[in-house]
């Protein structure tokens, strides 16, 4: 049996945890709230440490210090964090859902994250393109994605 089929988030070691995540890179585009409603929408914007190709963090062990609004995700907030992707292996094995057949971890395969459109790899701007008062034009709806359970 696999470990997160056996193991509570909680229950994983640092390896593990760092394993589920799919390298999709959603959780580093930028969010705007609506100060009216609260609402959160996601953007095309992707962090400043965001590779765009290769969606992987250019500084991850200092990604806290060098980006204040960096969230270090953990057992606990991927439960309340509202903004957190349905596609994300932390929040699908919170949620008691397991791991999508496009995982990397089930397919065997890390592209299949590409090939099913979850990956934001080539989709996004660099955060420091927009210039104020531009944010607004970038909402996407396409982060919300989700790819059908099965093939």
């Amino acid at each position: 049996m696999a470990f997160w089929e056996e193991k509570t988030l909680e229950e994983m070691t640092t390896v593990e945890w760092e394993s589920l995540c799919d390298g999709c890179g959603r959780c580093c585009l930028m969010k705007l709230e609506d100060e009216d409603t609260g609402d959160i929408y996601v953007s095309d914007v992707r962090c400043q440490l965001l590779d765009g190709e290769s969606c992987k963090c250019s500084d991850y062990p200092n990604r806290l210090k060098l980006v204040p609004d960096c969230i270090k995700l953990t057992p606990e907030n991927v439960r309340t964090i509202e903004w957190i992707p349905k596609t994300c292996a932390y929040r699908r094995i919170a949620e008691g859902k397991g791991l999508a057949w496009w995982h990397p971890l089930v397919s065997g395969d890390p592209e299949t994250v590409m090939t099913v459109g979850v990956s934001v790899r080539g989709r996004t701007v660099p955060e420091k393109s927009v210039k104020p008062g531009e944010w607004e034009e970038h909402v996407a709806d396409w982060p919300n994605w989700e790819p059908p359970e099965e093939i």
